[in-house]
């Protein structure tokens, strides 16, 4: 199964926001439907919305204004202006030549991610391994197998996985709702965590490694992930467990130099005082809702892209 991909003239993507109720897949034709689809989390992860960003291109056909609209349409995650730019550098030549553009950062991430998978499962050391993880960072955040959670395929493939205790990750539930609907339909041994035992579970020695995925890395290896990703860094430094980010390429933005360059989404009271349209906070309760965090490059072991390792 495809994430997101490109479907005679339309880009056809999961909605999101269904699972792991309903399994629907969408069919975008223009720009808005996609910058709407891509806010409301239909579509997300940093390589499933460079993704998004190219395709998007096609369906802007030229229009400057809707490509400025797409490619503003989450601050944080660079991904998505990358995806924009790589297509829209194609304008020029025609719209066939902007298509190719966007299938080819589509074929580009399935082959990342399946590199990614094999670097990250070397770099590990250990049969049996206890793997923490936060957010969704399987096929449904890039466009097959995905970024850390495909690493923990490779190592599930190759016998090596004992077991992933998936955090259920704030706002959102993006764990509980994503990561576990992913590792059973990988057939991966799990459990579900909450958000805030985390670092206990790290000090009470039941984890040999924590793996996340990346929105934004700057260029001195700060890393922007989900809320909850700067915890996880602490607990493992203190635990003495690595703390490995498994991103592509194209999530390192040499133009932010430090993570405090780094913009934080908030993304309002809804997705805190309220849960799938019920409320659970009182009337008039306010929230603070950063959608991510940011670790200080010297608390990662290693980042692992399609290409290196990195130490930072």
């Amino acid at each position: 199964m495809r994430t997101i991909d490109w479907v005679d003239g339309a880009v056809e993507l999961v909605d999101q926001t269904l699972l792991p109720d309903k399994l629907v897949m969408l069919r975008i034709r223009t720009v808005a439907e996609l910058v709407d689809a891509i806010r409301r989390l239909a579509v997300r992860g940093a390589p499933a919305l460079g993704v998004a960003g190219a395709l998007g291109v096609v369906l802007a056909d030229g229009d400057p204004a809707q490509i400025a609209e797409l490619r503003a349409a989450r601050p944080t995650a660079v991904n998505l202006a990358w995806g924009v730019d790589q297509a829209a550098a194609r304008l020029p030549q025609g719209r066939e030549a902007v298509l190719a553009a966007a299938l080819k950062v589509r074929d580009d991430d399935i082959a990342a991610c399946h590199a990614m998978g094999e670097r990250g499962a070397d770099l590990l050391e250990g049969d049996r391994l206890r793997i923490m993880t936060v957010c969704n960072t399987g096929g449904l955040a890039a466009v097959e197998r995905g970024t850390a959670l495909g690493v923990v395929q490779t190592l599930h493939e190759r016998g090596r996985l004992a077991e992933v205790l998936a955090l259920e990750t704030r706002p959102l539930l993006q764990g509980a709702r994503l990561t576990t609907w992913e590792l059973a339909r990988m057939g991966a041994p799990h459990r579900l965590v909450a958000d805030s035992a985390g670092p206990y579970l790290l000090a009470k020695g039941g984890v040999d490694a924590v793996l996340i995925g990346a929105d934004r890395i700057a260029a001195n290896g700060d890393t922007a992930n989900k809320i909850g990703s700067y915890a996880l860094a602490l607990g493992a430094e203190r635990a003495g467990v690595p703390f490995v980010v498994v991103a592509p390429e194209s999530t390192i933005d040499q133009g932010t130099p430090s993570g405090e360059h780094i913009a934080i989404e908030d993304r309002g009271d809804d997705e805190i005082v309220t849960f799938r349209g019920v409320r659970v906070a009182p009337e008039g309760t306010r929230a603070l809702n950063p959608a991510f965090d940011v670790t200080p490059h010297d608390l990662i072991s290693a980042i692992v892209t399609e290409q290196r390792v990195i130490r930072p």
